[in-house]
């Protein structure tokens, strides 16, 4: 049967016939199996077969049914039950499909032609072994004259030799894969192809210039970094790597160059003092050069290009000069003002030198909590610090020469607040506890944990234990897990929420700080009713009335002598009612009763033996 059939009518399959069948009517086909009913109908005096609905080869290729024919009066089979397949025929409705684009691929610069790149695949949903609805061919409808793909296989390869990744990095290639082996009427489906060219190493380093000119203090410390020279190599990566080595010269031995891995600058720093009165200049050659060297592009000449330096040491006067780039000083918190916490020192490094004055920068009311002192550079407290309130104080202060003001330099200054124990820990959460009725002693019912605002709690060290005057007799007790955490332990053999529904649990919590600081914490414990395995069923107070020490099964014993109770009050008056008609009704007959004194309860209806009641 021909799939995504639309015509107007029922599409006709096929016709079952029985030899027996002598066209009197006597014979009825019946259908069984896959779309007996929903997909395929039978005419059951014909046995013509038809499909109701359109069907779909890649949803379900083939169709396993039954048909028999029975005696339409006796029913009964005239033939055993025979099986037969419907198949699907299939029809070019799927257009090929890329399921893995759309893609990503790369290839080597300056490859031959025909170096491979990547290889695509369409997938076809229609059948494979039926024509040509699934036969893909493959071409590019964007990306050339720079690459090719097998039609047959979709393998990408280049189509032109030596593309250069710093002329075009980046190709978008379009590719079709049609059925119908690419003929007139085919489906056709495309996807994407974005190609990278990756670098290879096949450009040398250049100087963009020849000569690079550049000036240097006098004072300029030894390895400090007096200037950068940069090699421009229009390759990518570790292909763009330079090396630069200082060609020995006039004062070339004074200098030394670094390669900054970030930016591929030469770094010149001073190896040697300079001296402007000694010398005023120096000349030298640097060679730049790549690191990582690929053979196959040497014949393009070396790989390397050399530019002259030019220092001139300059006479300058230079401002005071701080012994470290940063201070970092500490206090403890509710200090005494005027306390001395630090000193900061600078020293002029010129000829003939000058004394150096300090201030601190002001630039918030923060930095009025300190003091320095103008001459000898020692800091002192202004006012009472108070860690919880700023843990953490920055600052600069400047160091200027007497004789030039002008000349000053700037250090920062952090101070740290250390932190004295002023707060005691408490229990960190409220918790909610719970004690079964039920429970037995050494029980963990609750592990509480402590928090403390003084500094660093994760320093801090914190101690659990029963407050003394909880001692006597203890329902509960403090467990100290050593690890800053503690448990509630019952010490009890079951508890009843008759007799005390809340217990009151007084916690003592102690750190580890000098001075020690300790708090009593009152942890409500409230009894609750629970099952057999611990778990809770009841916390309410209305619980607390309910019938205790009854199980279930006597509880449904109660229940049953009430039913029974009531069921014999309502057998006894239904007698008497009985009684007095059959009394109006036969006046003249003997009237006999028996009078039953039962003071036992009920058997139930099986119990026969219990009373006779006869008239």
């Amino acid at each position: 049967v021909l799939e995504e059939y639309m015509g107007s009518e029922p599409q006709y399959v096929g016709k079952l016939h029985s030899d027996l069948d002598k066209g009197e009517g006597t014979v009825k086909y019946t259908l069984s199996g896959d779309g007996a009913g929903t997909v395929f109908t039978i005419d059951e005096t014909t046995g013509d077969i038809h499909a109701i609905r359109s069907l779909d080869r890649e949803e379900k290729p083939f169709y396993t049914l039954r048909a028999q024919a029975v005696d339409i009066e006796t029913r009964k089979p005239l033939e055993p039950e025979s099986e037969f397949i419907i198949k699907v025929q299939d029809i070019n409705d799927n257009e090929p499909k890329f399921l893995d684009g759309p893609y990503v691929a790369s290839v080597p610069e300056m490859s031959p032609v025909g170096a491979y790149v990547l290889q695509v695949k369409a997938t076809d949903a229609d059948d494979p072994t039926y024509g040509s609805s699934a036969r893909v061919v493959y071409s590019i409808l964007q990306g050339q004259p720079y690459f090719s793909i097998d039609p047959k296989t979709g393998v990408i390869r280049t189509a032109l030799p030596n593309m250069d990744r710093e002329v075009k990095e980046q190709y978008q290639v379009l590719i079709q894969a049609k059925d119908m082996g690419g003929q007139l009427g085919g489906l056709a489906g495309t996807t994407i192809v974005n190609i990278t060219l990756t670098d290879v190493n096949d450009n040398p380093p250049r100087f963009p210039k020849s000569i690079f000119h550049l000036k240097v203090p006098e004072s300029s410390p030894i390895g400090s970094a007096i200037g950068r020279i940069r090699a421009v190599d229009p390759d990518f990566g570790q292909n763009a790597e330079i090396e630069y080595n200082i060609v020995p010269g006039d004062g070339g031995n004074l200098f030394d160059i670094v390669t900054d891995e970030d930016t591929q600058e030469g770094v010149i720093k001073l190896k040697k003092p300079l001296d402007f009165e000694t010398k005023k200049a120096y000349t030298f050659k640097v060679e730049a050069s790549n690191v990582h060297l690929d053979h196959r592009f040497h014949s393009a000449g070396p790989f390397k290009d050399t530019a002259t330096v030019k220092i001139s040491v300059l006479d300058v006067e230079e401002p005071p000069v701080f012994s470290k780039p940063l201070y970092t000083m500490e206090v403890y918190e509710d200090t005494p003002i005027g306390t001395i916490i630090g000193a900061v020192t600078a020293q002029d490094l010129d000829v003939g030198s000058s004394a150096v004055r300090y201030f601190i920068d002001w630039k918030s009311d923060g930095d009025s909590y300190f003091t320095i002192d103008g001459t000898e550079g020692t800091i002192a407290t202004n006012e009472l610090l108070d860690r919880e309130s700023t843990a953490q104080y920055n600052f600069s202060i400047i160091a200027s020469k007497v004789s030039n003001p002008l000349l000053s330099s700037k250090v920062n200054i952090l101070i740290n607040v250390l932190d004295v124990n002023e707060f005691p820990p408490e229990i960190s959460v409220p918790y909610e506890t719970a004690v079964c009725e039920n429970a037995k002693p050494g029980q963990i019912i609750q592990i509480v944990s402590a928090a403390d605002r003084d500094l660093s709690p994760a320093g801090q060290q914190f101690s659990f234990r029963l407050s003394p005057e909880a001692n006597i007799k203890p329902n509960f007790t403090v467990r100290d897990f050593r690890n800053n955490t503690a448990g509630i332990e019952t010490r009890r053999n079951g508890y009843s929420r008759r007799q005390q529904e809340l217990y009151f649990l007084p916690v003592v919590i102690e750190d580890s700080s000098y001075p020690v600081q300790s708090s009593t914490n009152t942890m409500t414990i409230r009894v609750c009713r629970c099952d057999s395995d611990g778990t809770i069923l009841s916390c309410n107070v209305e619980a607390i009335f309910l019938p205790v020490g009854l199980s279930t099964g006597a509880l449904i014993a109660i229940l049953l002598c009430i039913v029974i109770l009531l069921a014999i009050v309502v057998l006894y008056v239904a007698l008497r009612r009985q009684k007095k008609k059959d009394t109006l009704m036969t006046s003249k007959e003997d009237i006999r009763d028996n009078i039953v004194s039962y003071n036992d309860e009920g058997g139930g209806e099986e119990d026969t033996q219990a009373f006779d009641i006869g008239t």
